[in-house]
């Protein structure tokens, strides 16, 4: 007889007894054991941690490095900004009318300023591809020494480069600002702009009386007894007030002189002209402070007939605004209020 057919042995599987669990387990057991029986593993382990704590060092010197890195970049940039303030970048073979602001007050430190007013001029004249330089003015006065400075220069470079210079003013044209306009060969004003203010002030407070009502008492000691003139809490003599009136007289002389220079045969003198007075833009075409009505466009247009217009006009960089944002314009304009000697204008 033939056996019947079976399955092979091999495809048979039986679940493990429990002494054979108990064995396997036993095993495992064991192999942990001979791992951390086995010779230099600790030191296996603390080379690991070793490395891992030099590898997150080294990590957070590069991110230290790379935080400094673009810190000075930063401050490098803005440096650079500062210091290049510079006129725009033109293409010399290109004809154009150049334009130079003079707009606020006009005071030293400020944008109108002899020192960049001045530097904005001279880049303009020197430039072959200006035609003409434009002085777009708004502006109510300020220092007569700064507008002097201008006005001498404006008209060096006007008998050195041969280039006609043309004052446009916008709202205002007063004091110091109409001192720098004569410089011009032309003005050209807006019928509605105000015009004119050819005087001189010195402003300032007295309060002797208020101190003597609040039973207040000075004490100014000073070397020479002319030492504490213009002191707000002293009283003024005859002789200080004459002596200011005298100086204030002679700044205004050399303003009329500066204007009529300036504006020549042009000028339609009244008793009232010098007096400090200011005028419409009309008024002041009709009385030859001015000489025709026209804005800035006009100007390139119909009287440089170059109606490319290019502005060399100094302004504030991105590194000049932050610090004036944060506090340096502030601090400055404090410092002015606490000045004892009145301003001159």
């Amino acid at each position: 007889m033939t056996e019947p057919n079976r399955p092979d042995d091999t495809n048979l599987s039986f679940p493990p007894s429990p002494d054979d669990a108990g064995s396997a387990s036993g095993n495992r057991k064991a192999s942990r054991n001979n791992l951390t029986d086995a010779p230099g593993w600790e030191r296996a382990t603390l080379e690991k941690l070793a490395f891992a704590a030099l590898n997150e060092q080294k990590a957070t010197r590069r991110w230290k490095t790379f935080v400094r890195l673009s810190w000075l970049v930063f401050f490098i940039a803005l440096i650079w900004m500062a210091m290049h303030r510079g006129t725009p970048a033109t293409d010399a073979a290109v004809p154009h009318t150049a334009v130079v602001e003079i707009k606020g007050e006009i005071a030293d430190g400020a944008d109108a300023s002899a020192e960049f007013v001045n530097a904005a001029v001279r880049a303009a004249f020197e430039d072959e591809g200006a035609k003409a330089i434009v002085l777009l003015i708004n502006s109510p006065g300020g220092s007569p020494v700064q507008a002097g400075m201008m006005n001498d220069e404006i008209l060096r470079l006007k008998a050195k480069h041969k280039k006609p210079v043309y004052a446009v003013v916008e709202e205002s044209c007063a004091s110091a600002a109409y001192y720098i306009a004569v410089s011009a060969d032309k003005i050209f004003v807006d019928k509605a702009s105000i015009v004119g203010s050819i005087g001189v002030l010195m402003d300032g407070f007295g309060f002797t009386g208020l101190m003597d009502k609040l039973g207040v008492e000075r004490r100014l000691m000073t070397a020479g007894e002319n030492k504490g003139f213009l002191d707000p809490f002293s009283p003024q003599s005859e002789k200080q007030r004459v002596y200011a009136q005298a100086m204030l007289d002679q700044i205004h002389q050399q303003f009329i002189t500066v204007v009529k220079a300036g504006r020549g045969k042009r000028l339609k003198e009244t008793p009232e002209m010098f007096s400090g007075l200011f005028w419409s833009g009309q008024q002041a075409v009709e009385l030859g402070l001015a000489d025709q009505l026209g804005n800035l466009d006009y100007v390139a247009r119909e009287v440089v007939k170059t109606e490319e217009i290019i502005d060399y006009t100094r302004r504030d960089n991105v590194a000049e605004r932050l610090a004036k944002k944060f506090g340096a314009a502030m601090g400055e304009g404090v410092m002015k209020a606490f000045k004892a000697i009145p301003a001159l204008r």
